[in-house]
């Protein structure tokens, strides 16, 4: 699992697997601690996370391999929501894109949005999945899932605090079995486009699709004789 986490950090031995491109995320110094299932059972937020708007989407291909990573935002909440958040949107990746490899990084809605300053303590859960770890890197464990993230909540410039827990790969295995056609993030772009379609046929069908109101009868025609 070691080599795995070292695969996400920007160092030599990165370059050397991804041909020279450096990735952007980050870690910040410090021990990572373990959790177990009596901090799952008894954690916070819904099972299936928040929703979530996408922040940018990053597509590495190197020869057979692709991999997806995804940057995503949610409004303030605990580490374990956000770690689930992150689960589900990888898999949500997967079953769209099949890559070989799935990395989601939450960022809370008032972090960073430069790519340069998504690092450290910006990133609220860092969730890497890949299907098939034997033939996406060669010498990688066989472990699917690895994922952290900070037990604090976020300040007010989007930076999370507390200890940087990270989750055996059962537990992780765990939370993602109980995900039933998982869901992407919302595309802000996506969406404001849509609505700015919608408002264009308003206006057009206004000044010439626009029904004719119903006449009223006349008032003879409302009095009794």
């Amino acid at each position: 699992m070691k080599a795995l986490l070292r695969i996400f950090r920007p160092s030599r031995k990165l370059a050397i697997i991804i041909g020279g491109l450096a990735l952007l995320t980050g870690v910040s110094g410090g021990a990572a601690v373990y959790v177990g299932k009596d901090r799952l059972i008894g954690a916070t937020g819904g099972g299936y996370g928040l929703e979530c708007s996408d922040v940018n989407l990053v597509t590495i291909r190197k020869q057979d391999h692709v991999w997806v990573r995804k940057y995503i935002r949610t409004e303030p909440t605990d580490g374990m929501t956000r770690v689930k958040t992150a689960l589900r949107v990888a898999q949500a990746v997967y079953a769209a894109q099949k890559p070989d490899l799935v990395q989601v990084v939450v960022l809370d809605e008032n972090g960073p949005t430069m790519r340069a300053d998504i690092r450290g303590r910006a990133i609220g859960a860092d969730v890497v999945y890949i299907p098939h770890p034997d033939e996406t890197v060669p010498g990688l464990d066989d472990k699917s899932y690895t994922a952290r993230y900070y037990d604090g909540k976020a300040s007010e410039n989007g930076l999370f605090f507390g200890e940087r827990i990270e989750m055996p790969s059962d537990e992780i295995a765990m939370i993602s079995a109980a995900f039933k056609d998982p869901e992407d993030c919302v595309d802000p772009v996506a969406v404001a486009s849509t609505r700015s379609e919608e408002k264009g046929k308003k206006a057009a069908g206004g000044g010439h699709g626009a029904e004719a109101p119903v006449e009223e009868p006349p008032a003879e025609a409302a009095k009794t004789h």
